[in-house]
């Protein structure tokens, strides 16, 4: 369920092929209307299966500097063992490089990053009539992160096909060391629980709703940060709603989502996504999207002021180090918007290339409901992804 990482889902992170509409009143979740995540797809049949082949690029940048950029490869794998029984594994491996803020998101802070991420994930899953259930194993290995996960999932289906719930659990083993401090060496644990239930209404809409609930223990420091410590435990709850309605007139699909983050930290998230999916002539499809994301800061996120000194200590720490501080960009109050694409193509009937293009603006004064956090520089990026995808 996740590889270990504690952040709240905000933006700063191809498509199905197309199926043949069921009749009305039947099992709609196969179709065009499928929604991501779970449930989204059906098991591949006996005998059967797909390998895909993805490359994502990642660049974003600051005024009068670039800063990270990442290359990530990957290559899955999805097999039906027979009528009941399929296995899917992953891999990816992620060349990062460029300047990381040392200190906010001071230039002079900025420290050079390199490094590499190998993740591995492996998934067995059985289906019969009515129900399924999926086991996982996940691996993620950096010079300074090493992340061990297990999880489970199992699934239930009305009758009728028009309804179902799922039920997952996921639990994390996580080390966190340095580079600047060979001698570090941090756990963290985390555990997730996770509801999500998918309705059928019409012929036309589908719903889904999910609560998942997560509980990280242990260490949450940035260890490259001088001035930063924060609260040994996290929890947070994450919300999710999502409405998918076919235009019947116009061939099209309207994908509507929303994400709503609170944790013990006192940081509020809230996304907004649309995305508007639409069949064209000779095997391509189109799908422009628009996200939104908003967030409030952490209760011990402070704004540094930077002097002759350099480093930028928060009010009062020198009398009392040893209270929770943190300047993370990432734990302050900003709003973000993205604007992306998904352009996809059955070459046949067996391969699918696709392409999908994403552009990430952030600042402060774009949080809704409340001021940002000042002194935050605006931060963009962009993202390009490219798939291939063969069934066999």
């Amino acid at each position: 369920m996740t590889d270990g990482r504690d952040s709240p889902p905000g933006a700063a992170r191809g498509p199905a092929r197309a199926a043949p509409r069921p009749p009305c009143g039947r099992v709609l979740l196969a179709a065009a209307l499928a929604l991501p995540g779970v449930g989204a797809a059906e098991p591949p049949q006996a005998g059967e299966g797909q390998v895909s082949f993805r490359w994502l690029s990642y660049r974003d940048r600051q005024p009068g500097w670039d800063r990270i950029r990442v290359d990530s490869p990957s290559l899955a794998v999805d097999y039906g063992v027979d009528d009941r029984w399929s296995l899917a594994a992953s891999a990816t491996a992620d060349a990062v490089s460029g300047a990381s803020p040392r200190w906010h998101s001071a230039v002079s802070g900025a420290s050079r990053v390199s490094d590499r991420r190998h993740f591995l994930d492996l998934r067995v899953s059985h289906e019969d009539s009515r129900s399924g259930f999926t086991l996982s194993a996940a691996s993620s290995v950096e010079r300074d992160y090493h992340s061990r996960a297990l999880g489970a999932e199992a699934r239930w289906r009305s009758d009728d096909g028009n309804r179902s719930l799922a039920l997952a659990a996921g639990l994390s083993r996580d080390r966190i060391g340095s580079t600047d401090d060979r001698d570090l060496s941090g756990r963290r644990r985390r555990h997730e629980l996770a509801l999500t239930l998918t309705q059928v209404l019409t012929p036309v809409d589908v719903v889904q709703a999910g609560l998942t609930l997560i509980d990280s223990r242990g260490f949450h420091d940035d260890p490259y940060k001088r001035v930063d410590q924060r609260p040994a435990g996290r929890s947070a709850r994450l919300a999710t709603l999502r409405w998918n309605h076919h235009v019947d007139s116009l061939d099209a699909t309207l994908r509507l989502h929303w994400r709503g983050w609170s944790d013990n930290w006192a940081v509020r998230a809230h996304t907004l996504g649309i995305e508007w999916v639409k069949p064209l002539p000779h095997g391509w499809t189109l799908a422009p999207q628009l996200r939104l994301h908003t967030q409030s800061a952490a209760r011990f996120y402070y704004d540094p002021v930077y002097g002759i000194a350099g480093e930028p200590f928060p009010p009062g720490w020198l009398d009392d180090p040893s209270r929770p501080a943190s300047a993370d960009a990432r734990l302050s109050a900003f709003g973000a918007l993205t604007l992306g694409a998904r352009l996809s193509w059955s070459l046949s009937a067996r391969w699918t290339a696709d392409l999908k293009l994403e552009h990430y603006a952030q600042r402060s004064g774009w949080r809704l409901g409340g001021s940002g956090s000042p002194g935050l520089q605006p931060l963009q990026a962009r993202f390009i992804q490219i798939g291939l995808t063969r069934t066999f």
